[in-house]
């Protein structure tokens, strides 16, 4: 090997290694500047030494060409849903739905996953290189995101380590963290750009640019939390260790995988998760829960587009529709006078909202804020900061009552109540 390629293999080997301990491991051991500086190292080389470039090369995330539209991409296994259930009760049938099916159940063990609110995505390693990522579209044909996918840090452009299959196809979830959703609007709202509803649309959005340059700007991070395709190579034989042997080979996985050996177990996992969901600083709407062994997995097969031996256990709605009764006028201690706006009330994540405050008469101008028009409440992130949409014009309104143009507002919980700001 010639000096430069060497010092070009090194210089790689070096970054996935820096790449995989942020990453994967949460345990960087060297400071941003220091990996920003062999990042430059590695583009001046290649810049001088273009026929040395490699697909895997960390400087290959950034700057395909923009596309005119998106491919499509057949799934070679199926990309399923999964059931959902809203309740205690409705887990539990799970479960004897399970035990019933199963000759055994001596060795019935639960995997339980944070269900995560992004976008589902399929990414294919052949030889531990990233060569295709799809999303899942409608679980039988997604788009063809590769370039866009390649952007994101987390995700490896080589797996490493040993034993790595021919073909590898995980999947997983690509998801915005809520720092990162904040700081998206807040250059939106700034720029006159498009302000997202959520962290969801707000990834899905980032993703499903046809310029992969726009992509990359945007913070968004993934999760692995399954398998597709694999051919030339062994898996291990329970969920709980692939995600683990995932992890090994460079993949992040989240760190709230929980085996659990009774419902009872579950249905703590569930409740804890509910508990500590204000804190993680990303979206969830439920939990996962697997059948851990594969083997029991197979004698249960699958009905329709859902495995038997999966469910999403959901939370309580974080998201409720209602109407915009009237607006009153409050006058406080200073004289100020505040505009409220008085709301059909309505249950969200267990908060009853009744009220908004605004700014003033001009934001309600602004706004083209009329009685009657049907909003959306959205818990999201912490328990303080909340969101309330207008819908666009078309939403049926209550009878007689007017329309206005779409916005958004956002609203946040204060002492004194619900306070809506820009």
């Amino acid at each position: 090997m010639e000096p430069i390629e060497q010092q070009l293999t090194e210089l790689r080997t070096t970054l996935r290694h820096h790449e995989y301990l942020y990453h994967v491991m949460d345990a960087p051991e060297v400071p941003d500047a220091e990996y920003d500086r062999l990042m430059r190292k590695l583009r001046e080389l290649e810049s001088q030494h273009p026929e040395l470039i490699t697909p895997d090369s960390p400087t290959q995330r950034v700057g395909a060409a923009p596309l005119t539209a998106f491919s499509q991409i057949r799934h070679e296994v199926p990309m399923l849903s999964l059931d959902n259930v809203f309740d205690e009760e409705s887990f539990l049938a799970f479960n004897k739905r399970v035990q019933d099916r199963l000759k055994s159940t001596d060795h019935l063990t639960y995997c339980c996953e944070l269900k995560l609110d992004g976008l589902a995505v399929s990414i294919l390693y052949e030889n531990g290189v990233l060569v295709q990522a799809a999303t899942r579209g409608d679980g039988t044909t997604g788009e063809d995101i590769t370039s866009n996918v390649r952007t994101i840090r987390a995700i490896p452009l080589k797996l490493h380590g040993e034993n790595i299959p021919a073909r590898l196809e995980v999947r997983g979830e690509v998801f915005l963290p809520q720092a990162g959703f904040e700081k998206i609007n807040e250059e939106a709202r700034r720029t006159g750009g498009k302000v997202f509803a959520n962290p969801r649309n707000a990834a899905a959005g980032s993703l499903r640019q046809l310029d992969p340059r726009i992509t990359a700007k945007r913070p968004l991070t993934f999760f692995c939390y399954g398998v597709g395709v694999l051919e030339g190579g062994e898996l291990p034989a329970s969920h709980s260790a692939r995600l683990l042997q995932f992890k090994a080979w460079g993949l992040p996985v989240s760190d709230r995988v929980t085996l659990c050996h009774t419902p009872e177990e579950v249905l703590t996992y569930y409740r804890k998760v509910e508990e500590e969901r204000p804190h993680l600083g990303f979206d969830i709407d439920g939990v996962v829960i697997k059948v851990d062994s594969l083997a029991l997995q197979e004698q249960l097969g699958f009905v329709a587009r859902a495995p038997r031996w999966a469910v999403a256990f959901k939370f309580p709605a974080q998201e409720q529709m209602t109407f915009v009764r009237d607006v009153e006028f409050q006058v406080g201690r200073t004289g100020a006078i505040t505009p409220v706006a008085r709301l059909e009330p309505v249950h969200v994540a267990g908060v009853l909202v009744s009220n908004a405050t605004l700014h003033n008469a001009d934001e309600i101008e602004r706004l083209g804020l009329k009685i009657g028009d049907k909003v959306v409440i959205r818990r999201a992130g912490d328990v303080i900061r909340r969101w309330l949409t207008w819908c666009f014009p078309s939403v049926r309104r209550m009878p007689g009552m007017s329309s206005s143009r779409p916005t958004v507002l956002y609203v946040s919980q204060t002492l004194n109540g619900w306070k809506a700001r820009r």
